[in-house]
């Protein structure tokens, strides 16, 4: 697919040429050539996106819930009609294969708007303790900042969530892959939503990025990314005790018992750790295994993984795409290597698998024998790399998960549905599938430890953007 260049912002509800004439290159991580560009955005750029939107936040937030859900409920509709466009420029700047754009990379945000237009009718209940009158109002001008690896959907969990709150949002998508957030602004110019309510401003994380986490005139900045630029943004957003809900790293643990459908959980262990070629926070690239299994889950696991051979986006059954850039690649191959001299036994794919001769690919691998405390077992690796690490009993199994700075994520698979759900309650992270158990997208998404603060999706997600005032009577 073509991409044309963009080349202007979406401010105050009008397209607007930036401050500036530099422009940032964006690639097709399978051609590995440029494809088109867009603008580099500037602090006087976010100034002028922060205005608007601080302009029109009293307007936004008094409009009856009602109509702010009808705003949505038409922005929706106007995504909806893009969905056939929005799969396939992901699948150009991403890389994620034509399949995955499809479903998950442009179903589920526009599953996640729908939800949040319909919370938007209901909104949180004023509650009365004693003399007082609690009511819940919105944050104000928000700041989001979203990551590279799923382009839509990681813009519309917050900017939709803020919304149906009653915000207004500066959005700064990712400089590799900005086309995505570019159709969401073609949605809301043919939805009509008010002028300044949502404002796009492109540009470096650098330069664009931290203006708006230290705009002093911005509320309350919305963050997902890798859990180093987490910090950075903590810091901006702390000089002015600014609000931040952070999205952050992951490395989930998947624990597999003995008495569990082994085929099962391992393949689906394997198809969760290699999904959007493994460039996914929560994705489980840890398993651990009861030692009776183990042996046998190391070969289920080599034949799932040979199903993943990377391939063209667009051609009809590609299951395992590129990395969004060389750099990527660079960083996932550094670690699988260091992974091996540190002890790992590679069981498929590794630095030696064959590979397309062109393209940001790392070969689909699953290291044996990992120790816990390896690198490869501690670092997100962001990557199509599983680290597959033996247990003798449940408490071993616990204490193996929770060895981590992360807490996104995880899974248990057991035949006994008691004994998992006890095990689930002692894994210290914010997200738990018990025996396959699908994802929800109106359920709380957020981590424990240094995977973030706060929660998206749903009714949590909302009052994430809300402020609680007590009004005595």
């Amino acid at each position: 697919m073509e991409l044309a260049d963009r080349t202007a912002f979406y401010l105050a509800g009008a397209w607007a040429p930036p401050s500036g004439a530099d422009t940032i290159p964006v690639e097709n991580p399978y051609t590995e050539r440029v494809v088109a560009h867009v603008p580099a955005g500037t602090a006087a750029d976010v100034d002028r996106a922060v205005a608007a939107a601080r302009a029109a936040f009293d307007g936004w937030a008094a409009l009856p819930p009602a109509e702010r859900a009808g705003h949505l409920h038409r922005l929706h509709a106007a995504l909806l009609s893009r969905a056939e466009l929005i799969a396939t420029t992901i699948a150009t700047e991403q890389g994620s294969p034509l399949a995955l754009a499809t479903r998950v990379q442009t179903g589920l945000p526009l599953t996640v708007l729908k939800a949040y237009s319909e919370l938007a009718e209901r909104p949180a209940a004023e509650q009365v303790i004693g003399n007082s009158l609690v009511v819940r109002e919105p944050a104000g001008v928000v700041g989001a900042i979203t990551p590279w690896n799923y382009p839509l959907h990681q813009v519309l969990a917050k900017v939709g969530a803020a919304l149906a709150a009653g915000c207004t949002v500066v959005l700064k998508p990712s400089e590799l892959t900005p086309f995505a957030a570019y159709l969401l602004f073609d949605a809301v110019a043919e939805a009509g939503l008010p002028p300044g309510v949502v404002n796009l401003v492109t540009g470096t994380g650098p330069v664009a990025g931290e203006a708006l986490a230290g705009h002093p005139d911005v509320d309350l900045v919305s963050f997902t990314g890798s859990t180093a630029t987490g910090r950075r943004v903590t810091h901006l957003a702390a000089d002015r005790i600014a609000r931040v809900a952070l999205e952050l790293g992951g490395k989930s643990a998947n624990l597999i018992f003995e008495d569990a459908d082994l085929v099962r959980a391992v393949k689906v262990g394997v198809g969760n750790a290699f999904l959007n070629a493994g460039q996914t926070c929560t994705a489980w690239s840890r398993m651990l295994v009861h030692r009776d299994r183990y042996a046998e889950a190391l070969r289920i696991a080599a034949k799932a993984a040979a199903g993943y051979a990377p391939g063209d986006p667009f051609a009809e059954g590609t299951r395992l795409g590129p990395l969004v850039s060389a750099d990527q690649r660079a960083r996932v191959r550094a670690l699988v290597e260091k992974g091996i001299a540190e002890g790992a036994r590679v069981v498929a794919g590794g630095p030696e698998a064959p590979l397309p001769g062109r393209g940001y690919f790392v070969a689909p691998t699953v290291l044996a024998d990992v120790h816990p405390d390896a690198t490869v077992a501690q670092e997100e690796i962001f990557g199509p790399v599983l680290s597959v690490i033996p247990f003798a009993d449940q408490d071993e199994a616990v204490a193996i998960a929770n060895n981590s700075r992360y807490g996104l994520a995880g899974a248990v698979w057991s035949d006994d549905q008691e004994r998992a759900l006890a095990v689930a309650r002692r894994l210290r992270t914010g997200a738990v599938d018990v025996n396959g158990g699908t994802f929800n997208p109106l359920a709380p998404f957020g981590g424990y430890k240094q995977s973030g603060i706060g929660r998206e999706l749903g009714r949590f997600g909302v009052e994430e953007f809300l402020q609680v005032k007590a009004i005595q009577r």
